[in-house]
């Protein structure tokens, strides 16, 4: 069907929700909306699903979330009777129909005889990852859009390990998904027959106990917290979403009792009102903060997006202004205390083993490399994180110690197997009560850490392009850098290209394959160890290049920042 078949046929299904009849209404003398609403089906990858609510095949709305769900339901019965019988967990965050989406996804589930553990109140996507794992389920479901605009939801799955789908059982739930056609005639059970039939259970506090107590497991010097917890100044805002009741109480149960939260952002609110965007990457989302950090002379402000996966830092400087770190910035940071402090208690295993993505900083591995812990680099993705871990723990060849991507996520203690933001509260505040009691700041921290290691710059420029046109551009920009390959970028020799989706790695002399699964990205190691990468982001309708500077001297590593995107700029006309 064409989508103007489509959307007549919604038009005409009698038992359509209401609320999307009068979506159809709203939009019906508007052709280009319509046309973006069932011109195709919202896409069902690898990171699951997300969209702007509404009505169409191209929205997140009941049907396209029973649709996802029936898709899980087939292919958690397509493993057997066993993992059938252990049940899918349900989370959700703070946005527009979170609750509504996640009760769907409960009883397209029981339709089938499984049963969904869905927590009676908003909580934060690591906790849902615990839960899979506490729970034994078979599987997870998250709905959140992440720190996406008020107007988007979304739909990610996790497997029985706690992990979003790697690749291999991805594609397989993908496509179970789209087998099914018929979206509009998914059967779901009622709520009150699938509570009666003991196929929908509320869970909440006791989840909550589990995940604070493994919590406690994060801290690697209590006797610190203990000193330090009345005298660091912490300020911290959960930006409207759902990281205010589980990070409060994970700061206070180690210790740290001077903490204060920028009210205006401590409910949950689906508009995001106080911010242009809930994301701990812009600074702007820091401004009430910091107004707060002023008031109360804070050591540090923390802030973590809706869903309480990503987190952000700002720090007080020698002048006392205050300065938002970037993703690769507090990972460091992290790194030097964590490593340093275990080897200091001589608890590093040697085995120990750091894992990144390969858009992330070098810096954390030249600082992994001083106390013997190898990286290893893997796509872009935290899915990709958790199956190492997996594999580390089935044939115990490594430990993990640690996990970052530049995108602001961390993750510290593998009990949850993804980004964990409140894992990260505890650690940011208990190093920055460590560096505290030394007399430093975390802004004169990551000073020596470049005095000792070599100054690194990064930056990302992301740029949204929407609907066909900007699919389309978005291809044609991978093309072009595909098929007219960069001999330079600011002047600075290319000397290898990795090809990701051609699973290539070229130098002037040799060309190799890849040990990684295919995936479009592009990366482009300098002569200088500086690098660029492009790809177009795997749940937004972004293009995204990430530049990476380094040089012994921070005014030059600055320069050849912003040489390198301007370049960029220059090649593909931003």
């Amino acid at each position: 069907m064409n989508w103007k078949e489509k959307y007549q046929t919604w038009l005409e299904y009698e038992n359509l929700d209401e609320s999307l009849k009068q979506d159809l209404q709203k939009y019906k003398n508007d052709e280009s909306k319509l046309e973006d609403a069932f011109y195709t089906s919202l896409e069902f990858g690898t990171a699951g699903m997300r969209g702007i609510i509404g009505a169409g095949t191209n929205r997140m709305n009941i049907y396209t979330v029973r649709q996802a769900t029936e898709g899980l339901a087939l292919f958690i019965e397509n493993q057997g009777k066993q993992m059938k019988e252990r049940g899918v967990a349900i989370a959700y965050d703070s946005r527009h129909m979170s609750k509504a989406f996640a009760v769907e996804a409960a009883l397209t589930l029981a339709h089938h005889g499984i049963k969904a553990y869905v927590f009676e109140e908003l909580r934060p996507t690591p906790e849902l990852s615990f839960a899979v794992r506490h729970l034994k389920a078979a599987a997870g479901i998250m709905i959140t859009a992440s720190h996406n605009p008020p107007e988007y939801n979304g739909y990610k799955v996790y497997g029985d390990d706690g992990g979003q789908l790697p690749p291999k059982e991805a594609d397989e739930l993908t496509t179970f998904v789209r087998s099914v056609e018929d979206i509009l005639s998914i059967k779901a059970m009622k709520q009150k027959e699938a509570e009666t039939k003991g196929l929908l259970k509320f869970v909440g506090k006791d989840i909550d106990k589990f995940y604070l107590e493994a919590i406690k497991t994060v801290t690697i010097n209590q006797d610190l917290t203990d000193r330090q917890g009345r005298e660091l100044k912490i300020v911290f805002t959960p930006l409207h979403g759902t990281g205010q009741m589980l990070g409060e109480k994970a700061l206070r149960q180690i210790g740290f009792k001077n903490v204060s939260f920028v009210e205006e952002q401590s409910k949950p609110d689906p508009d995001f009102t106080t911010v242009k965007s809930p994301n701990p990457e812009d600074p702007a989302a820091f401004e009430l903060a910091i107004e707060k950090g002023k008031e109360v002379d804070a050591d540090v402000l923390i802030a973590t997006d809706p869903d309480a996966d990503r987190l952000g830092v700002a720090v007080r400087t020698a002048k006392g202004r205050y300065e938002v770190l970037t993703g690769n910035q507090i990972a460091a940071l992290m790194v030097e205390y964590i490593f340093k402090a275990l080897s200091t208690n001589e608890t590093l295993p040697r085995n120990s083993v750091m894992l990144k993505s390969i858009v992330s900083s070098e810096l954390p591995s030249v600082i992994g490399d001083k106390y013997g812990v190898e990286t290893i680099n893997v796509l872009t993705g935290f899915k990709f994180i958790a199956e190492k871990i997996k594999a580390f723990e089935a044939d115990r060849s490594k430990v993990f110690m640690y996990g970052f991507e530049e995108s602001y996520g961390y993750l510290v203690q593998p009990f949850v197997r993804d980004k964990d933001a409140i894992q990260a509260l505890v650690m940011v505040a208990e190093m920055t009560a460590y560096y505290k009691e030394q007399g430093y700041s975390l802004f004169d921290t990551i000073h020596e850490i470049y005095h000792e290691y070599g100054h690194y710059k990064e930056k990302t420029i992301s740029v949204k392009m929407d609907g066909m046109e900007g699919t389309e551009k978005i291809n044609a920009i991978m093309n072009e850098f595909r098929s007219a390959t960069p001999e330079s970028f600011g002047g600075v020799e290319v000397s290898v290209i990795e090809d990701f989706k051609e699973q290539t790695r070229q130098t002037a002399d040799t060309k190799e394959s890849m040990d990684l699964p295919p995936a479009n990205v592009l990366k482009y190691t300098l002569a200088d160890s500086s690098w660029i990468a492009v790809r177009p982001s795997g749940t937004e309708p972004k293009i995204k290049f990430y530049i990476s500077a380094r040089d012994d001297s921070g005014v030059i590593v600055s320069e050849k920042l912003e040489a390198f995107e301007a370049d960029i700029r220059s090649r593909v006309d931003l």
